[in-house]
């Protein structure tokens, strides 16, 4: 559901993403995690994994989860759960693609 006081913050240009990786965004003193995955989707999360502090970004895509380059804890980019431990995830934006720009709504 669209909220017509919602503010889609401009984060990157599609083009920067690398094919089935991350790329870090800092905007706001906040840090997220921009994400292509298979088919040109676009997810983005918060980039600091909440085990041990890595950026997500740095990580790779497998199976539909990011996998933290420290420790290799998984989160799904879908939803920001690990699938190890549902209790403990990251946030997820709703994102966009608009032209050629990835737009996310920031809470």
């Amino acid at each position: 559901m669209n909220n017509i006081n919602e503010q889609w913050i401009d984060l990157c240009d599609a083009g920067e993403l690398p094919d089935e990786g991350g790329l870090y965004v800092e905007t706001g003193g906040r840090r997220f995690g921009v994400f292509r995955l298979p088919g040109d989707e676009v997810r983005v999360i918060d980039d600091t994994c909440p085990h041990a502090g890595g950026s997500l970004s740095a990580g790779h895509v497998l199976g539909g989860c990011v996998i933290c380059p420290w420790h290799h804890w998984a989160f799904d980019v879908q939803t920001g759960k690990c699938p190890d431990n549902e209790r403990i995830g990251v946030r997820v934006y709703r994102c966009r693609v608009r032209g050629r720009r990835v737009e996310a709504v920031i809470k």
